[in-house]
């Protein structure tokens, strides 16, 4: 098994219908957490990548209503490295 974090953007406010569809998700083979983050409008996907894949996911999302429109970075970007100034003469 290969457990693989996803996390996408949505855009409108989940319904409670909706919610409860995502809810369900965990009835789907290879679905091993979901969680939303209503501040931030992302959902995030803990998923085994040898049974359902990226395009699966985003589709199963989309099924159940939540309006899924881009994959965002699970993971932040690392620092930029600061500046190295040169010693002064």
């Amino acid at each position: 098994m290969t457990t693989v974090d996803i996390q996408f953007r949505y855009t409108k406010h989940p319904t409670e219908d909706t919610m409860r569809a995502v809810a369900d998700l965990y009835d789907v083979y290879g679905i091993r957490r979901v969680r939303m983050n209503q501040a931030e409008r992302t959902v995030l996907v803990e998923y085994d990548a040898t049974r359902l894949g990226t395009a699966n996911v985003f589709q199963l999302l989309r099924r159940a209503g939540l309006s899924v429109t881009e994959e965002i970075s699970a993971v932040l970007p690392p620092a930029a490295p600061e500046e190295i100034k040169a010693p002064a003469a």
